[in-house]
C-alpha cells in the first residue's frame, strides 16, 4: 500500500497577511503545496489528505483540489476548535485553533496506512519526500515506528525575520530523544541567535538538526494522539491560546518508550513564505528551479 501525504493547511497565515496556502508562486500559478504534491507523487505516495478550515472550503476546492483530479485521490478534512474528544468544551471566548497535533487528529477516519505530515506553506525539496516515502514503505504493518525529516538550521532561515524551529536532540543511533520549540532564530551580524521566553537573546547552535514539521507516522499514532490530547485538555481546555503540538505527543511517546522516532537527515534547502517579504524570493526560487529543469513550467 502506498503511503499518504497529510498536508496541514488550516493555519491562519497571520504573519504573512493572508491565505498563503492559496497564493500562486510558481510560473503557472502553482502554490507551494502543488510542488509538495508533485514531489510526493514522484516519491511514491498514493493519496493526499488536506486539513483545512470550513470558512475557506469552497475556494480551496476550486483552486487546489480540482487540479489534482485524474492525478491522485484527494480527501479534505476540517480542523474545528469545537471538535474535541472526551466531552470537553472550549472556552467560548477562544478563537485560536488547537495546534498542529489537533489538526493531525482530524485525519484519523480517512488515513489507515503509513502517512507523512507536512506544512502547506513550506517547500521541503524532492530529496526530503524520497527519504520520507522510503521510510514509510518500510514501516507498513508496524507500530510505534516513526520518523522526522531533519534539516540543518542553516538551510531553514528567512532573510526577513526570525523563524520558529524545533531543536532536535538526537542519539548516537539516530533516534530523536526530544524536541524543544525555539523562536526568533535568525542570523545577525554573522551570529546565529534565538529569542528566549524572557525576551533575551542567546546563541543558537550552528549545524543543529531542526524540525520543519515533516514527520512520518503509522496509523497507531492517532490513538496515542487522542490519549495525549485528552491529558492536555484536562489541564488546558479553558485556555484561550494554549496549543497541542506534534512535538508534545512525540516527546511523550519517546519518553515513555512506546515509540521510537528516527531522525532522517535531508540535504534539501527549505524556503517558504513566513513573512510577506519572503514572497518574491520564493517566486524567484521556483522560477530558477523550473529553468534548471527540476520542475516543469506547469505541474498539473
Amino acid at each position: 500500500m502506498k503511503p499518504t501525504l497529510f498536508i496541514l493547511a488550516a493555519g491562519m497565515g497571520s504573519r504573512y497577511g493572508g491565505l498563503k496556502q492559496l497564493d500562486g508562486l510558481g510560473p503557472s500559478g502553482e502554490t507551494i503545496m502543488d510542488y509538495s504534491v508533485y514531489d510526493a507523487l514522484r516519491a511514491g505516495f498514493g493519496k493526499i489528505v488536506f486539513v483545512i478550515r470550513h470558512d475557506f472550503e469552497q475556494e480551496f476546492r476550486e483552486k487546489i483540489v480540482s487540479k489534482y483530479e485524474g492525478h491522485v485521490p484527494v480527501e479534505v478534512v476540517f480542523q474545528d476548535l469545537n471538535d474535541l474528544p472526551g466531552g470537553f468544551k472550549p472556552n467560548p471566548e477562544r478563537k485560536k485553533p488547537w495546534g498542529t497535533n489537533h489538526a493531525v487528529l482530524m485525519g484519523k477516519d480517512v488515513i489507515k496506512e503509513p502517512f507523512g505530515v507536512i506544512n502547506a506553506d513550506d517547500y521541503y525539496g524532492a530529496e526530503s519526500f524520497q527519504i520520507l516515502g522510503d521510510f514509510l514503505r518500510e514501516a507498513e504493518g508496524k507500530k510505534g515506528r516513526y520518523c522526522m525529516i531533519g534539516f540543518r538550521i542553516e538551510n531553514t532561515l528567512s532573510e526577513n525575520g526570525g523563524v520558529s524551529r524545533g531543536l532536535c536532540e538526537v542519539s548516537a543511533e539516530g533516534d530523536l530523544t526530544g524536541v524543544t520549540e525555539c523562536h526568533g532564530i535568525e542570523r545577525k551580524d554573522g551570529r546565529l541567535i534565538q529569542v528566549l521566553a524572557d525576551g533575551t537573546v542567546a546563541d543558537f547552535p550552528e549545524g543543529a538538526n531542526v524540525s520543519m514539521n515533516m514527520w512520518g507516522f503509522t496509523p497507531d499514532y492517532f490513538d496515542y494522539s487522542e490519549r495525549e490530547f485528552i491529558k492536555f485538555l484536562e489541564k488546558n481546555h479553558d485556555e484561550l491560546k494554549s496549543e497541542f503540538y506534534i512535538p508534545t505527543v512525540v516527546n511523550a511517546l519517546v519518553e515513555s518508550g512506546e515509540a521510537s522516532l528516527k531522525v532522517k537527515e535531508t540535504p534539501s534547502k527549505w524556503f517558504g513564505v513566513t513573512y510577506a517579504a519572503d514572497r518574491q524570493a520564493t517566486v524567484d526560487q521556483f522560477a530558477k528551479l523550473v529553468a534548471e529543469g527540476v520542475y516543469p513550467a506547469k505541474l498539473f
